[in-house]
């Protein structure tokens, strides 16, 4: 899928929930190491890229720093990785599963880091992220003790599954605590990945995540 099929579809969706909805796409650059195809990428309008790595972000922002990208980390933040992506200067760190994970790059950041929450609403075992009962509190906790986390929302992973009432459910969940925390400043509701972005948008969503289903068509 092109930029542009994916932009049509992106507005098909978005149309559904309100056309008052802006739906940023992120691009997920994981599954190629080859920069040409992330610069093909770029030429055709796409501006925000998202790395899941620390090491292999470094190596794209570095391949391509004459790009005006934003970069978006948007995987497991280890602690021992913060330096290094700090030093990377990131747009956004979409990642932040725990109040000790934010208080950790609170310490390490020079200045002020935009930071989503990830909640984990589906309650898999294998995903990251905090439970959504705890969310809403950690969210003030931190904006209100860790000055140098900018948060900015929030960010979950649709359930695992083919049956499409449990992913809408996931969604439902994380756009509800979006709700609670506008109030608070929150502005963006990241869901939505390769395979599910339609019913993310239709839930609410206005930043989505595609790897695969962009990528491939570039490679």
């Amino acid at each position: 899928m092109t930029l542009d099929e994916l932009i049509q579809k992106v507005e098909a969706a978005r149309l559904k929930r309100s056309e008052h909805l802006i739906v940023q796409i992120v691009a997920v650059t994981k599954y190629t190491n080859n920069p040409e195809v992330l610069k093909r990428l770029f030429e055709d309008g796409q501006r925000a890229f998202g790395e899941n790595r620390v090491q292999d972000m470094e190596e794209k922002v570095k391949t391509l720093e004459d790009l005006p990208i934003e970069w978006h980390f948007i995987g497991n933040l280890q602690k021992n990785k913060i330096n290094k992506l700090l030093k990377l200067n990131p747009f956004m760190i979409q990642s932040i599963n725990s109040y000790e994970l934010a208080e950790a790059i609170n310490k390490r950041a020079k200045k002020p880091v935009r930071c989503l929450i990830e909640i984990n609403s589906s309650g898999e075992p294998t995903k990251h992220g905090m439970a959504p009962e705890v969310a809403v509190d950690t969210y003030l906790r931190i904006k209100e003790n860790l000055l140098n986390i900018n948060l900015q929302g929030v960010m979950t992973i649709g359930a695992h599954s083919n049956d499409e009432k449990k992913i809408r459910e996931s969604f439902r969940k994380t756009y509800k605590i979006f709700e609670q925390l506008k109030p608070h400043g929150a502005k963006i509701c990241s869901m939505g990945m390769s395979r599910d972005f339609e019913i993310a948008i239709e839930e609410g969503s206005n930043m989505i995540r595609i790897g695969r289903a962009l990528i491939e068509s570039y490679i």
